[in-house]
């Protein structure tokens, strides 16, 4: 039986990404990477919500849900973490200067500051964009939350197996689409 990789985000991230209200993420890599870098590692995953490092202050005002609800449906069962989401990259953008980085602040929810913080924190890496297709589970399904998913790092082996057969797409074809265009020509240089 196969085990399934998924990416460690912020929740209110992962909320965003399945109510489709954006299709990207930035990744520089968790302290504790063994590369000491992000990596791709597979081209699908599931998402797995995090809570740790989010804070209101790093989020747009009015992004939705807010912070304090992820956090506070978190707190209602520690023990277990509600995976809902898979996701397939559908291109790995690598951003080096903050010109490039701001095309593509309308496109995600943290605010331009942290989203330039994240570019400078190791200023030789590159900031990966993931351009995501991401599917919303039939049912969610909660697995343990134990010590072998702590840490500051991007990917987790999930020790459960997990299934995203029946997932239906956050976006519809079209709607993607566009979203996709929309992001392209941003970074094109025109929006």
């Amino acid at each position: 039986m196969e085990y399934p990789i998924a990416l460690r985000e912020w929740a209110v991230a992962v909320k965003a990404l399945e109510a489709g209200k954006q299709i990207i993420v930035l990744r520089k890599g968790g302290i504790a990477e063994e590369t000491k870098e992000f990596r791709l590692e597979s081209p699908s995953f599931f998402l797995f919500p995090s809570y740790e490092h989010q804070r209101e202050h790093l989020i747009k005002p009015g992004a939705s849900p807010s912070v304090a609800e992820t956090v506070a449906a978190f707190e209602r069962d520690p023990d277990s973490v509600v995976i809902s989401s898979y996701a397939e990259v559908v291109d790995d953008i690598e951003v080096t200067d903050g010109e490039t980085l701001r095309k593509l602040e309308p496109f995600h929810l943290w605010t331009e500051n942290y989203a330039e913080e994240r570019l400078k924190w190791k200023k030789t890496k590159p900031l990966h964009v993931l351009l995501l297709r991401v599917y919303v589970l039939d049912r969610p399904v909660a697995i343990p939350n134990d010590e072998r998913y702590g840490g500051c790092k991007s990917w987790l082996n999930l020790a459960e197996p997990l299934s995203a057969q029946g997932a239906r797409p956050a976006l519809g074809d079209e709607a993607f689409g566009k979203e996709l265009q929309s992001v392209r020509q941003a970074l094109a240089g025109g929006l």
